[in-house]
């Protein structure tokens, strides 16, 4: 209603007003305003109407046009024209974002897909959150996958950031899938992930070639046992909330290098495994949601957070915690985050 109302000040303000004073701030602001918000031919109505008003408040209240009046509405008319043309680029790069922003969508579909709600009798649920507003996918990944071993499952932090790191997050949710199917042990699919990244290190040039590197834990429920084994590649450690409010932290035993650090040191991974009885969750997480800060510099602490607290299911205990990482944040995440919860019933 910006537009109009400004015509109409515009209107008034030479009527009330001396001949000296005159009200073209106003009148060049309307199409302007317009330009960036309206249709095109909101924008063109808008313009017609500014030099329309401005034609008609000379004519019916100062009867004749002198230097100062075609000046006036010269100005009008020009601004209406750029205003017009500004609309144009305007609506052109809105275009092109919508574009953009569909591609990248489909990006992340076809990297990060959305696992379903329920695979082998679990419930399932996955979350990720890009600290940069309108971004689809960063360096953060998860993957769920059914095999004939359990269900298996990853999540991950590759280090860096934009497309180098959409690609690491390509590598290893590809050797995640097809190793979760071939290899007979956890510890094994780890290797696997580990020999991938260093195959893609050695296609790369510069500093990631030498520095490149993923956090992961990686996790693997038999079919039929109520337990499940974790393999952590420095990765923040899972959490296991029981049904009863009671939380376990899964420390790893044996603190291991990150994948892609194979070569800082070599020793064989050892999957701990714990009990995970009928009704716990298991929460798989990156670092983004432990090192969210609030204005004190204070970090999100899930395991603080969630002692002692029930969910439903695993869908709304990853909608509590995007919640409440933006409100201890004040929606100023620096990090991406990426959530995966997994619910025996």
């Amino acid at each position: 209603m910006l537009p109009p109302l400004l015509i109409v000040a515009g209107a008034i303000y030479d009527y009330m007003t001396l001949s000296t004073f005159t009200g073209v701030p106003l009148f060049t602001a309307a199409p302007l305003i317009a330009a960036p918000f309206f249709s095109p031919r909101g924008t063109l109505l808008t313009g017609l109407a500014t030099v329309a008003v401005v034609l008609g408040v000379h004519l019916r209240y100062t009867r004749s046009y002198n230097t100062d009046s075609i000046t006036e509405l010269i100005t009008v008319v020009t601004v209406c024209i750029l205003a017009c043309f500004i609309n144009r680029v305007v609506r052109r790069g809105s275009e092109q974002l919508t574009s953009v922003r569909e591609i990248a969508e489909a990006a992340q579909h076809a990297v990060l897909p959305e696992p379903a709600a329920h695979i082998a009798g679990l419930q399932i649920a996955a979350r990720y959150e890009a600290a940069q507003a309108g971004a689809f996918i960063g360096g953060d990944l998860y993957a769920v996958q059914d095999t004939p071993h359990g269900v298996r499952l990853v999540v991950g932090d590759v280090r860096g950031k934009g497309m180098g790191a959409v690609a690491a997050v390509a590598v290893v949710i590809g050797a995640f899938r097809e190793a979760a199917e071939q290899e007979a042990t956890l510890e094994a699919v780890a290797q696997r992930l580990e020999r991938a990244l260093a195959r893609e290190g050695m296609r790369r040039h510069g500093l990631d070639e030498y520095e490149g590197f993923t956090t992961a834990v990686l996790a693997e429920i038999p079919h039929g046992d109520g337990v499940v084994r974790i393999v952590n590649r420095g990765h923040p450690e899972p959490l296991l909330l029981g049904g009863d409010g009671a939380l376990r932290v899964l420390s790893s035993p044996e603190p291991a290098l990150p994948l892609g650090m194979g070569d800082l040191g070599t020793w064989p991974d050892r999957a701990s495994e714990v009990a995970f009885p009928g009704g716990a969750t298991l929460l798989l997480y990156t670092d983004g949601l432990s090192e969210a800060r609030n204005a004190q510099g204070e970090f999100y602490d899930p395991a603080k957070r969630l002692a002692g607290r029930m969910f439903p299911g695993p869908d709304p205990l990853l909608a509590t915690l995007t919640t409440e990482v933006r409100r201890h944040t004040g929606s100023g995440t620096t990090d991406d985050m990426a959530l995966l919860a997994v619910r025996r019933p």
